[in-house]
């Protein structure tokens, strides 16, 4: 059986590696965006309360999908919503 020693150069580029391999790892998660998210950050987001929004369910403003008793909405659908609804100031 051999003995390997470690030297601090051995550790410091251990440690480059891991931090560079960390760094990868987490910018790829912090770059994707939610497709899909709950009532309450859509009531945050559209700035309306929780009727509103079930109101803009039963008239089919808004499309949803349920799954057990969560309620799950596009974000897509949320920001098409946003910019059909913008107005242009008037001059």
């Amino acid at each position: 059986m051999a003995i390997e020693i470690l030297t601090r150069e051995d550790l410091a580029a251990f440690k480059a590696e891991l931090l560079n391999d960390l760094r990868n790892l987490f910018s790829g998660k912090l770059s994707t965006q939610k497709k899909w998210i709950k009532t309450k950050d859509v009531v945050k987001m559209l700035q309306i309360s929780p009727g509103t929004l079930q109101n803009y369910r039963i008239n089919g403003t808004i499309n949803y999908s349920k799954i057990g008793n969560t309620i799950y909405y596009s974000l897509e659908d949320i920001q098409s919503l946003l910019n059909s609804s913008s107005t242009n100031p008037k001059s």
